[in-house]
């Protein structure tokens, strides 16, 4: 019996995506050496997985799978992986830590926007469009910040560093959109960016950014282009 093609891709993006993680381990030390505080060199790791661990695997999920159960099951794996580190005490002490699970509320909406948005707009490439916000967006914005203060903090350079990612990402995909929407696009990059700087208790800003600009896309795909 023949294996299924996407069934091969979901395991290996899956074993990409563990190897990462445990790749960037040696990463924590060296910032360590160059001089970095734990928790900075935590959250540099944290954002290299975002968007490798994290990044890579999405941008393949419209050239690889035509179901999106694939991009469900894996951020629901990675989220539960993540957050049964955290609540059995044995964080990934690299890029985890005791102050919150953001790492796995990134598996989480990752792998339920991805689904959702498919389903509902049958556009893959719009279907991932909050997740890249998020992966690489978010990241942008976490080295920024983490490069100017040396801390977890929220600032408006970081945010302006994911707007000159995001807006021109976001207009990119949402041109060749079928409807093309290249300023609802932009627009959804934009609004991502902004909400970034906000967190309400366990809604952080992984969740912000992913709902937030999945509304403007879909509402864009309702109600057609601006001009």
């Amino acid at each position: 019996m023949a294996v299924d093609s996407q069934l091969l891709w979901f395991l290996g993006l899956g074993a990409f995506a563990f190897i990462t993680v445990m790749a960037i381990k040696p990463f924590h030390a060296y910032l360590m050496s160059k001089g970095c505080e734990n928790m900075v060199a935590v959250y540099y790791n944290r954002k290299v997985a975002h968007m490798v661990a994290g990044g890579v695997p999405l941008i393949l999920c419209p050239i690889v799978f035509t179901d999106p159960i694939y991009p469900l099951l894996g951020g629901l794996l990675g989220a539960a992986g993540l957050a049964a580190a955290h609540m059995m005490n044995r964080r990934l002490w690299w890029m985890q830590t005791e102050q919150n699970m953001n790492d796995a509320t990134f598996a989480f909406m990752l792998g339920i926007s991805v689904f959702a948005l498919w389903h509902y707009l049958d556009d893959a490439w719009l279907a991932i469009l909050p997740a890249l916000f998020m992966a690489y967006g978010d990241g942008v914005t976490g080295i920024i910040r983490n490069k100017m203060f040396a801390k977890r903090t929220k600032s408006a350079w970081g945010n302006l560093g994911m707007a000159i990612l995001c807006i021109p990402l976001g207009y990119l995909i949402g041109k060749n959109a079928d409807p093309s929407i290249p300023l609802w696009g932009a627009l959804s990059g934009a609004l991502a960016s902004f909400v970034e700087r906000y967190e309400f208790g366990p809604i952080d800003d992984n969740v912000l950014i992913v709902i937030a600009s999945s509304i403007l896309i879909a509402a864009g795909v309702h109600f057609g282009p601006l001009l």
